[in-house]
């Protein structure tokens, strides 16, 4: 076993509404900063032992799909990198 570090960034998709990302573009703008859009994400450390990188990712996906994103309105992102 190798001991893996796997990231999974998961963002709501394109046209979900975001009033997170939406409060703090307005904030941005007042302070002068001029943006066409801003997107707020989650990212996910997961530290875990598998037999290869391929099975780590397999791991982390699972986790995405069954608890970390909604894959209705969420798309997320695994990568995965050896600790």
């Amino acid at each position: 076993m190798t001991a893996y570090t796997a990231t999974v960034t998961v963002r709501l998709k394109r046209g979900v509404l975001d009033p997170e990302a939406e409060t703090t573009k307005r904030a941005l703008s007042r302070l002068g900063f001029e943006l066409e859009g801003l997107r707020s994400t989650d990212r996910y450390e997961v530290d875990l032992d598998a037999e290869s990188a391929d099975a780590a990712a397999a791991r982390a996906e699972e986790m995405a799909e069954r608890l970390l994103a909604n894959p209705t309105i969420h798309d997320y992102e695994v990568s995965v990198e050896e600790r």
